[in-house]
């Protein structure tokens, strides 16, 4: 079966852009319908794209996020989602 790829981008605030992300993504070879963006801070992963993202992820499957930053500001919960991505 084929490796899909999937993007993540995420902003703080409304009035933030994500366009240098969304660039970045879709050069890399994401398809804008696997792209998902969430507009909201990063304290925590309880994050209505990301999550419903989480659910579309399958074993081989490529998730690309410009910085980790972008993944969250906790180091503890990036780690802890990083495992649950890698390994889960």
């Amino acid at each position: 079966m084929k490796e899909k790829k999937y993007g993540y981008v995420r902003v703080s605030s409304r009035d933030q852009c994500e366009d240098r992300q969304l660039v970045a993504l879709k050069e890399f070879g994401v398809l804008s319908k696997n792209i998902y963006v969430d507009k909201i801070s990063g304290k925590n992963f309880d994050r209505p794209q990301y999550n419903r993202m989480m659910k579309k992820l399958r074993k081989g499957d490529v998730l690309v996020i410009l910085s980790i930053d972008r993944l969250g500001r906790n180091y503890g919960e990036i780690q802890n989602q990083w495992r649950i991505i890698t390994k889960e």
